[in-house]
Order: structure tokens, then sequence, then C-alpha cells
């Protein structure tokens, strides 16, 4: 069947609408506890996950450089999950890493702000007041990392399949509309096809690990696209030295077929900020 992805307001009641979800379907649910679980096998540990999790970068050069890194080893687990089919992805911006891949319902669980505050306050038996700072921070910071990461506005509802508002919807009829939609004619016949392009999506996803990660490289501007396990880098980069360390990352990774270097050599360097 098709990949479920599920974004969620805080205190909307996703969680127990994606759990009900995947029993009934029998899938597999990636959430933060799931990807904690496996964290290790990428080198993130649990203090990297909270830190970086669905979170807007610091703006710190030296740290974003880390932050992206984790984040781009948190959307590889993602992916190599979805490849193996049948499962909801919760959170995680999944809607939008698995962008252009055709078989995936996306789905958006929401509320009324009010609501939801009042619903996070009795859950976790916190004054209202407490309740209302947490959950606005927590929409900032969901927002802010969808618009940081994927350039768009995480309440648009055009780039949802379903959108369901939790505050008329019971669970059980927001779970039947899920499963009938997973369920769509046209969702698997796009089943194959899909297949192929998230290899292509990991294959890049590993080269972007591999270029965050490789000291060779200061700028990493340039953008990774993959067809078919061939590689196409295009952009600047600031010397001979960076471009063949590039090449030499794409090519060692597994599954390239091929690598196209369209990276011109530029001598600028920002100059240092006066303080």
């Amino acid at each position: 069947m098709a990949i479920i992805t599920v974004s969620r307001e805080m205190g909307s009641g996703g969680i127990p609408i994606v759990q009900k979800t995947a029993e009934k379907l029998g899938y597999r649910l990636i959430d933060g506890e799931m990807i904690e679980t496996i964290a290790p096998e990428y080198g993130l540990t649990r203090e990297i996950l909270s830190q970086i999790d669905e979170k807007p970068p610091a703006f710190i050069e030296h740290l974003d450089r880390q932050i992206e890194l984790g984040m781009n080893r948190i959307q590889l687990i993602v992916l190599e999950q979805a490849l193996q089919g049948d499962v909801i992805i919760y959170g995680r911006g999944g809607q939008d890493l698995l962008a252009g891949i055709d078989n995936v319902l996306r789905v958006r669980v929401i509320a009324p702000f009010d609501l939801r505050v009042e619903r996070w306050a009795e859950r976790e038996w916190i004054d209202p007041d407490l309740a209302y700072t947490l959950v606005r921070k927590n929409d900032q910071q969901r927002a802010g990392f969808i618009k940081y990461y994927y350039d768009r506005d995480w309440d648009n509802p055009i780039d949802y399949d379903l959108v369901i508002n939790t505050a008329k919807l019971s669970e059980e009829t927001a779970v039947r509309q899920i499963v009938a939609g997973v369920k769509d004619e046209n969702l698997l016949q796009m089943k194959s096809k899909s297949k192929a392009r998230l290899r292509d999506l990991i294959i890049q996803k590993k080269i972007q690990i591999t270029r965050h990660a490789d000291d060779r490289i200061e700028d990493l501007t340039f953008q990774i696209s993959v067809n078919q396990g061939h590689v196409t880098m295009d952009g600047h980069v600031y010397s001979e030295t960076e471009k063949l360390a590039a090449i030499d990352d794409a090519k060692s990774t597994e599954g390239v077929t091929g690598v196209t270097a369209n990276l011109k050599v530029v001598g600028y360097r920002s100059a240092p900020q006066e303080l």
C-alpha cells in the first residue's frame, strides 16, 4: 500500500490517530521514539536528536554544519524506512522529504489553538498559561523547521491530501478517512515508480552526509541531484581541491552509476565581519 505522512499541531490529537491507524493497517510507525531507537546506527546520540529534531538551525556557522549533518542522518533514516514500505511517517517533515514520491498520502491533523492548549494542559497536568506558552513555542519551532529546510508554509492546505480537524471529528472517523485514502487506486498504481525515486533520494542523502562530514569541502551550497543512480552536481566551490573532493565523495557512495560535476571554481572568500 501507499506511504502515509502525518503533519500535526501540538495538542491536535495526532498521536492516538497515527497509533490506531498503524494498528489498523499493520503499518510500522516512524516517529521520534522509533528514530531514537535506531539512531546510534547512524551516528546519532540522544543529545544530538534533542538539539536538532524538528527545530530550525541555530544560525551559528560552526554549529549549523553539525546540525545539517545530523538532520541529513535523520532524513536518511526516514527515507530508508519509507523504501521498505507500509509505514506511517509521523512528523520529521516527511511530506516534504518525500516530495516527488507519488504514492504518498499526505495527512495534516489540526485543531483550534485554544482547544489544543486546553488539551495539552489536561494531558500534562500543567497550568494553562504554561500550556499556552509550550504550544505556541512548539508551533513556531515546527513552522520554522519546515520553512527553513523546505521553504514551505506548513499551514498551507494545498500541500496535503487530507486535512483533519479534530475539534469536530473523532479519532475513529479520522482513522477511517486515512485508511480509506491510503487504499485509493491512484496511489497504488504509482508504487513501482516511487521506489526507484526513493532509491535516488537515498543516494542523494548519503552523498550530502559525506559532504557535510568532509573537512576538505568548505562551501556547501552546491546542489546535488540523482537520476537512476547518476549524480549531477551544480553550483560553485572555492578550489579545485574542493571540486575533486566532492566528486570523490559522490563516486564512493554505494549505488552511484556515474557523476557529472558542473562545479565552477571561484576564488571568493567572504570577508571577516568586524567586531
